[in-house]
């Protein structure tokens, strides 16, 4: 399985680079909005929509959600950002608000605003200028946000098999322990000190973006949690079989739709990042 995943990572991530760096503003929007398509067709199934037209309406539905919420704006991100502590809640309080939860009219409502929160916060990242590091392309802090969570995951998974005792959510993701969270973010943890090493930050700078880059990593573990959570609702196990090895591509973005607009939202309360208006594709 593990070199099943390699393998198809090894596939993606080139795909993933040629996405981002090689496009214009509307390319990257395009680009993000199909993968969210394509999230938005596999979350209908958690959603109780089996039937392929109704996923297909659905994914349609969050396309159109996705092009009326631009342009982004700061108070958006806020907002997301309110609405994933309201998530953190449920996680951490489950079976408390089980009877809620198994609507699936809340599950679909739920789908529809993480995955339009998600694409608005990478494009507002994609848009605006970073002021912490001055001349610093927007597009290196976009391949950031996903590094922490890919470090996140690959600490967490490493540091879950060799030291893994305490079950971090044992009724939502029996896999996932406490210890192997911690390794996450410890590792994640490091991350700030290669951007301060090599762009000479001074210490406020180095630590605020540690404290930063935690809580994203923090907050996109919530994000994996919030997916399960759909998933052992209808008793799926992934999102789809699109990824040989992952699952679909709704398992591999749960945590970057949590984390992009909490980072987005750190660093315009930080004041390292412009706010500008996302113009309409």
């Amino acid at each position: 399985m593990l070199k099943q995943r390699v393998i198809t990572a090894l596939i993606m991530l080139p795909i993933f680079l040629a996405g981002l760096f090689a496009t214009s503003e509307n390319g990257f929007a395009l680009f993000t909005g199909a993968i969210i398509a394509v999230a938005a067709w596999e979350w209908a199934r958690m959603g109780g929509l089996n039937e392929q037209l109704h996923r297909c309406i659905f994914a349609a539905v969050v396309l159109l959600g996705v092009y009326l919420s631009a342009p982004g704006s700061a108070f958006l991100l806020y907002l997301v950002c309110i609405g994933w502590f309201a998530a953190t809640w449920l996680v951490y309080r489950w079976p408390a608000g089980q009877p809620v939860w198994q609507m699936p009219a809340i599950r679909l409502v739920s789908g529809f605003f993480l995955l339009i929160a998600a694409w608005n916060a990478l494009q507002f990242l994609r848009i605006s200028e970073v002021t912490l590091i001055p001349g610093l392309n927007s597009k290196w802090v976009i391949l950031y946000v996903f590094v922490i969570v890919w470090v996140a995951d690959i600490g967490a998974y490493f540091c879950g098999r060799r030291w893994g005792q305490k079950k971090l959510a044992p009724q939502v993701s029996p896999g996932k322990s406490v210890e192997g969270a911690l390794g996450g973010l410890a590792l994640v943890a490091l991350l700030p000190w290669f951007v301060a090493v090599s762009s000479d930050l001074s210490v406020p700078q180095w630590l605020g973006l540690t404290l930063i880059t935690v809580l994203t990593a923090m907050v996109s573990i919530v994000g994996d949690l919030f997916e399960s959570l759909a998933k052992r609702s209808v008793g799926l196990k992934d999102s789809s079989q699109i990824l040989p090895g992952h699952g679909g591509i709704m398992d591999r973005i749960d945590s970057i739709t949590a984390a992009a607009p909490v980072f987005a939202a750190s660093l315009l309360l930080a004041g390292w990042l412009t706010e500008k208006a996302l113009g309409t594709l």
